[in-house]
C-alpha cells in the first residue's frame, strides 16, 4: 500500500514538474516563418511588450523591466527603464543575456536632461533574453522586475522577437 502512495506521489511530481517546464518555457502562439515587425510598443505598468507591422498588432509578451520601474530613467544606474521614442540601433548574439536588441536610449534629448542635472543618462537599454545559464527560469523571471534598467523576455521569446525585428524598428516605451 505504502509503495503505491509513493509510485502515485512520484508520479504526480513528474507531472507537475513537466507542466511547470511547459508554461515557462514554451511560446504558445508562434509566429509564422516570414513575418517582420515595424514598431514596437512597451507599456511599462502593464508589463506587456506589443510588436505591430504597419499597425496591425501582431502579438504581446509579459515582461520585466528595471528593479525601479516606476518613471523614465534620468540617470546611470537608476535601475529604471527609460520612456520615449527610440530605435533598434544594433544587436548582440554574445550578450551577456540571451540576445540583446539594442535600444537607441539615450536619445539627444535625454542626455540634455542628465547633464543639466550633472548626471550620466545612462547607456546599454537592451531586450533581451534571461541571463546566460540561467535560461531554465523561463517565465518565472517575470514575477520581479529584476534588470539595470532593461526590458527582458524568456529565451524563446528573444529568439523569436530577434528573428522578426529588424534593425531601425521603432520602438516606443511608455509609462
Amino acid at each position: 500500500m505504502i509503495g503505491k502512495i509513493i509510485v502515485a506521489s512520484a508520479a504526480l511530481l513528474a507531472v507537475c514538474a513537466l507542466a511547470l517546464y511547459f508554461y515557462a518555457h514554451h511560446n504558445w502562439h508562434p509566429l509564422p516563418a516570414g513575418t517582420a515587425i515595424n514598431r514596437i510598443v512597451v507599456e511599462k505598468s502593464a508589463k506587456k511588450l506589443s510588436i505591430f507591422d504597419n499597425g496591425n498588432h501582431i502579438k504581446s509578451y509579459r515582461i520585466a523591466l528595471g528593479r525601479n520601474p516606476v518613471g523614465a530613467k534620468q540617470e546611470e544606474g537608476d535601475m529604471k527603464t527609460p520612456e520615449g521614442i527610440y530605435k533598434i540601433d544594433s544587436r548582440n548574439a554574445q550578450s551577456s543575456f540571451h540576445l540583446a536588441l539594442h535600444i537607441s536610449y539615450p536619445s539627444d534629448e535625454d542626455n540634455k536632461h542628465a547633464a543639466a542635472r550633472g548626471v550620466s543618462a545612462g547607456f546599454d537599454i537592451m531586450i533581451h533574453g534571461i541571463q546566460n545559464g540561467r535560461g531554465w527560469i523561463g517565465a518565472f523571471h517575470r514575477w520581479k522586475d529584476w534588470t539595470a534598467g532593461c526590458i527582458a523576455l524568456t529565451d524563446e521569446e528573444i529568439e523569436e522577437l530577434w528573428r522578426v525585428t529588424p534593425d531601425g524598428t521603432a520602438v516606443e516605451i511608455r509609462p
